[in-house]
């Protein structure tokens, strides 16, 4: 057929339109494969030892009577494992967590450190041979405790300046007609996704192949290609369905060690983590503590602010929650210093989690934020909206569009917060205290080049390539409309293909970049194939090809503040007599670029509003200082909120399409957590009167917070 009659005579729109997922009914039919699921002939299984000491060295280990058990092939450790090169700078930036780097010494840095790695036949002779290797160890004293006056402190640029300054802090503070000086703080918080981390790896034809769970196969392909010494080429990893990723799933000791043993065995291997195992290899959020300090006029415009926050990172990799960086996008003060700084600390190594940084400073800097407009009897709206800068507080830039206010006061209207006595402890239903608070919410707006094709059929179908991962978020479905709005055809004649790294680089479900950078990619695709097809040569059998690069246009983007932003506002009840928190309904409005699936954005948006709530009253990872492993390391121990604890939960968006993009998008993935807790926090203290500062806000907690002076009884 000719390129011609491709195109339909009159193409509507479908970026913008409710789409279900393309492939929702494989995932609830079980059709659709996971990692753990694809069958291989041949196919081994792995199972990892974790160090039970949480520092010391390893000693001895007793491998002879677990190779005589049935089954068993191989024993990995670090006297027999392959070695490893990690002297690089990977995709991200960053120097390798040498947690991925398993088996290179005998050295145990914190508690659940993998020191061998048991094959055999079947899943289950690996997991009883391996809970049968006695390891002997060396043990030392250990420290895992996180404190604001850490004598190890010290700051962290991480991705971002560790510490930035303007103005006379403390001059500005004094001269302040109302001042809030508080601390802050978050517990460890687990990511740790429905579907487990697990790499099956095996060698065909002198070239690696890996199917894996990840949230991006080009950073999957370049981080073992450096480690074992590989050409990126010689290396194909494959991701097609993910079972979440909440940023815990990069390159993990799990997928190293199945490479290792493959290239031992010269068969498939498969490494499954347990939930148990991902509480010490899939990383977490640290613990942080935060100090704010606000300084501001009667009418509540700020003179001074200061948000610092200390975390707390491994002894063999550096990372930090850069949670003082949220400061430096939402409020100025002519007087304004931030700083971030990490204490190095025998636990595992923390990880980005949803909005890292973002979300629990925003909690300490939104509730700072309300704290100050009690102090000045403004409303907490109201405030907000005489502090909203004109450019970047510390960079000086222009905004790239900041539609807070629109956010705030749409938000209000929707939630009746016209309607709110700004006291508190002022509303009851029977037994219970009710309050509502507010919170504004930001995450940066992001590209980074990617690649990607677009085939043109004789059918009149088309093939969209792109190395993107769909970590639950519907990227096929969402980019599927893209290129059906580029090529001007139905989404029914569009097929999406990605995790696979034989499509080309592109860039990683993270940091809410994916669908913008792969939509941009895909559309610069699509857009062009269509020009060529609109010269109505025929197509030839193998199709009509073109594929997209997206770095040049990219890096010629201007220095800008880029930023996705939204309001929160949550409803409370309180029960004084149990504490019991209870949140009755939550709304968010977001500005958040062009919305491409309205259906599943919406779920995005509502999913980190329930995060937000979990995290608020119910996440906190609590580790033994005897043993240094986390207590109760399991879905049970750790409590999430569940379907009792979600109320009625509303999220929309206004007009906001930036227009940098190609398509308009900004981006969602993250921004649905921050502030959620703060306005629930906020929320309890305009229902009880009792500021809480620290999460999560338990019911022991509620009950053993001093009472607001002159309050009521109970």
């Amino acid at each position: 057929m000719t390129a011609a009659t491709t195109e339909t005579a009159a193409h509507a729109p479908v970026v913008g339109t409710g789409h279900t997922r393309i492939e929702g009914r494989d995932k609830v039919t079980g059709a659709a494969r996971y990692a753990a699921e694809v069958p291989f002939a041949g196919l081994a299984h792995g199972w990892l030892v974790l160090s039970t000491v949480a520092r010391g060295r390893i000693r001895a280990l007793d491998t002879d009577r677990v190779l005589a058990m049935p089954g068993v092939l191989a024993v990995l450790d670090h006297r027999n494992a392959l070695r490893l090169t990690t002297d690089y700078t990977g995709l991200l930036g960053t120097r390798p967590d040498p947690t991925c780097a398993v088996f290179q010494h005998d050295r145990v840095p914190h508690l659940g450190w993998p020191v061998a790695l048991v094959v055999a036949e079947t899943s289950e002779q690996a997991r009883e041979a391996a809970e049968a290797l006695v390891v002997h160890y060396e043990q030392e004293p250990h420290d895992i405790e996180l404190t604001a006056e850490h004598p190890g402190a010290y700051p962290v640029d991480g991705h971002m300046p560790a510490v930035t300054g303007k103005g006379d802090l403390e001059a500005g503070l004094a001269a302040s007609a109302v001042v809030v000086d508080a601390e802050y703080t978050t517990p460890e918080e687990h990511h740790n996704p429905m579907e487990p981390h697990a790499a099956t790896a095996r060698w065909d034809g002198g070239r690696l192949e890996v199917i894996d769970s990840n949230q991006g196969v080009t950073w999957v392909v370049g981080e073992l290609a450096n480690l074992f010494s590989l050409d990126p080429a010689a290396v194909r990893v494959r991701s097609e369905h993910v079972g979440g990723g909440f940023g815990s799933k990069g390159v993990r000791a799990h997928q190293v060690a199945a490479v290792m043993a493959a290239t031992l065995l010269q068969r498939p291997v498969r490494v499954v983590l347990t939930r148990r195992q991902m509480f010490s290899l899939a990383g977490y959020r640290s613990p942080t503590t935060q100090r704010v300090r606000l300084g501001a006029g009667p009418d509540g415009r700020l003179v001074a602010l200061e948000h610092r926050s200390i975390s707390l990172t491994s002894t063999v990799h550096e990372f930090v929650e850069p949670s003082a960086a949220v400061a430096r996008v939402m409020y100025d003060a002519d007087a304004h210093h931030t700083a971030n700084r990490v204490v190095r600390l025998d636990v595992p190594t923390p990880t980005w989690m949803r909005a890292p940084g973002e979300a629990p400073g925003s909690f300490a800097l939104e509730a700072a934020l309300d704290e100050l407009a009690e102090k000045c009897g403004i409303d907490p709206v109201e405030l907000r909206l005489r502090n909203e800068p004109e450019r970047g507080p510390v960079s000086g830039l222009p905004f790239a569009g900041r539609n807070l206010a629109a956010c705030f006061r749409e938000g209000a209207r929707r939630f009746g917060w016209a309607d709110r006595d700004r006291r508190p402890r002022q509303r009851r239903d029977g037994r219970w205290l009710l309050g509502t608070g507010t919170a504004a919410a930001s995450f940066p707006s992001g590209a980074a080049p990617s690649t990607a094709t677009a085939t043109a059929h004789p059918d009149g179908t088309f093939t969209v390539r792109i190395s993107a991962a769909d970590i639950g978020t519907g990227a096929r479905t969402a980019l599927g409309l893209v290129a059906a709005d580029a090529l001007q055809v139905p989404p029914d004649r569009i097929r999406v293909r990605i995790g696979d790294s034989d499509f080309g680089p592109a860039m990683i479900a993270g940091g809410s970049m994916g669908t913008r950078s792969w939509s941009w990619a895909v559309k610069a695709a699509a857009g062009e194939l269509r020009e060529r097809l609109a010269l109505g040569a025929d197509i030839p059998p193998e199709g009509v090809t073109v594929r997209s690069d997206t770095t040049e246009a990219i890096g010629s983007l201007a220095p800008a503040e880029r930023h996705s932003f939204g309001a929160q506002f949550a409803e409370v009840a309180v029960d004084p007599a149990t504490g019991e928190v209870r949140v009755r309904r939550m709304l968010g409005i977001f500005a958040a670029g062009r919305i491409v699936n309205p259906l599943t954005a919406r779920n995005q948006f509502r999913g980190g509003m329930i995060w937000g709530i979990s995290m608020a009253l119910h996440e906190e990872a609590v580790r033994d200082r005897a043993s240094g492993g986390p207590v109760g390391a399991d879905l049970a121990g750790y409590h999430v909120a569940t379907h009792a604890d979600v109320p009625h939960i509303e999220a929309d968006w206004i007009d906001d399409t930036d227009p940098e993009d190609p398509v308009g998008i900004k981006g969602i993935g993250e921004i649905g957590i921050v502030g959620a807790a703060a306005a629930v926090a906020n929320a309890v203290w305009h229902a009880t009167g009792v500021r809480h500062r620290s999460l999560p806000i338990r019911p022991d907690r509620v009950l053993s917070a001093p009472g607001p002076a002159g309050a009521p009884d109970a």
